[in-house]
């Protein structure tokens, strides 16, 4: 595996597939109902459900879910466990989720864990009011964060419980505003009943009511039984659910992974580039794209007609760094610590005195190539299915893109350059794979790759997306659909 091969998955890729997994795979059921009659689930029976989960014709996992009345509402335990095979190399991603909900179903406190190899994020948290306080942990560090809640918020895996209450007729609509641990994130789902259909369940014949969800631009599809369980789902790469017994979903995986869902969501253009580095400028016509959630103007890029245009960005003509009152609006965004790019951690900040020494008069420049210059020498390039974070990342001296980006982006704001994320297609070997990289602020911004060793990147980083891991999700709309036809 060379190490240009990190550029994979990321939010869209690999990170947000992963999670879109969860979400649709067991969200995928969102359909918030029209009302809620808290009095009429509050005598609903509790449910338990196990699903095997396949990539295309491989079995390569499965889900469980209990849902339990207690005192007030219920109880919610879930687990998730799925062999993926990213960039050649096959692991296990475990997934659980434990949480409080209250008598009509919607949120009242979580705890959510993922975990993979060495790499482990946690997060609780509970609801107060119109607020949701979390609490965030990686590679022992513990971070506070408030969310605010525009309504009531619901986790994806009880809303099949709360359909189960609801007369499903073909044609009816419904919106759910849901909360999922794994992003950090909120998001209004839109269900479609279809109609009825029958479908094999388990080898035997079973009627259900098929839906369609909608998740920014994402469509999924479902089929339930009459009591609200999830027969059947169908997503992204192939992706699908299958209700099964408990023995057949926790039989033996064995070697038995997911195709390379790399490769599987690489983009192949018309023709190849012979030496990304070399250009100036690229010009590319992008096709299958709506424009809701992407960010494909400004900065290096220019869009319109269907032609992206993306130039390569001149260091030499750098301006000053903005005066104090002009930079003061871009440290209250972009140099502030946050759950996943812990800048202020001591870690972080003797990893940044150690690269720079005692160098007071550095430019930003050159604090910045060596920044780049020392993640692209010390990390090793390979897929992580996990939260992408910058403490964990400098611990264990490995990761893909997305621990790459994110420990770019803690190194540099701990070193007092703004720093941010962007998201998007990057060319190697023939294709256009989803990748994550940086913008740094050096008197404009920057683009830096610490997996390429790249700064500014190459012109062949064509960026989809810029921000936190929610707004990457919009990336998942374009997965399977994007066309890419290189035109100079």
């Amino acid at each position: 595996m060379t190490p240009f091969r990190v550029a994979g998955l990321i939010a869209a890729g690999l990170f947000t597939i992963l999670f879109l997994i969860r979400m649709d795979v067991l969200d995928l059921l969102l359909s918030g109902p029209k009302s809620l009659s808290a009095g009429a689930l509050a005598t609903t029976a509790g449910r338990e459900s196990w699903m095997s989960i396949f990539q295309n014709q491989r079995r390569i996992g499965y889900s469980h879910t209990r849902i339990s009345p207690q005192a007030g509402g219920y109880e919610l335990r879930e687990r998730v466990l799925m062999r993926i095979n990213t960039m050649g190399m096959v692991q296990d991603l475990n997934l659980q989720t434990r949480a409080d909900l209250l008598a009509d179903l919607s949120l009242e406190r979580f705890d959510f864990e993922i975990a993979s190899g060495p790499f482990r994020f946690a997060a609780k948290g509970a609801v107060s009011g119109e607020m949701l306080r979390v609490q965030t942990e990686a590679a022992g560090d513990r971070r506070t964060l408030e969310i605010s809640l525009k309504k009531r918020s619901y986790l994806t895996a009880s809303v099949l419980h709360a359909l189960s209450s609801q007369s499903l007729k073909a044609g009816d609509r419904y919106r759910f505003d849901i909360f999922d641990p794994s992003t950090m994130g909120q998001a209004e789902v839109q269900a479609e009943i279809i109609g009825r259909e029958e479908i094999a369940v388990m080898g035997r014949p079973q009627p259900a009511t098929r839906i369609r969800m909608s998740l920014r631009g994402m469509t999924q599809t479902a089929w339930i039984a009459d009591n609200g369980e999830l027969l059947r789902e169908r997503g992204l790469l192939g992706m699908r659910l299958e209700k099964s017994s408990r023995e057949e979903a926790l039989e033996d995986l064995g070697a038995a992974a997911s195709e390379d869902l790399t490769d599987l969501a690489a983009v192949a253009p018309n023709r190849e580039l012979a030496d990304p580095a070399a250009l100036e400028i690229l010009r590319v016509r992008v096709g299958g794209i709506r424009g809701e959630g992407l960010q494909l103007k400004g900065g290096r890029q220019s869009f319109g007609d269907g032609v992206l245009a993306v130039r390569r960005e001149n260091l030499a003509d750098l301006p000053e760094m903005p005066r104090e009152q002009e930079m003061a609006a871009l440290e209250r965004v972009y140099l502030k610590p946050e759950p996943l790019i812990q800048s202020d951690h001591e870690r972080i900040r003797a990893q940044v005195r150690s690269i720079l020494g005692d160098s007071p008069h550095l430019t930003p420049l050159a604090k910045a190539r060596r920044l780049v210059e020392w993640v692209h020498l010390n990390i090793e390039k390979r897929p992580v299915l996990s939260m992408p974070d910058a403490l964990s990342t400098l611990e264990n001296r490995m990761g893909d893109c997305n621990e790459h980006a994110m420990l770019l982006a803690a190194l540099a704001r701990a070193a007092g350059i703004p720093a941010r994320v962007e998201a998007g297609l990057a060319y190697m070997k023939g294709k256009f794979y989803y990748h994550a990289w940086n913008l740094l602020f050096l008197g404009r911004w920057v683009t830096a790759d610490a997996v390429f060793g790249q700064l500014p990147a190459d012109v062949a980083h064509l960026r989809l997306v810029t921000g936190s891991m929610q707004q990457q999700l919009d990336l998942a709309a374009v997965i399977g659909s994007i066309t890419i036809d290189i035109l100079d």
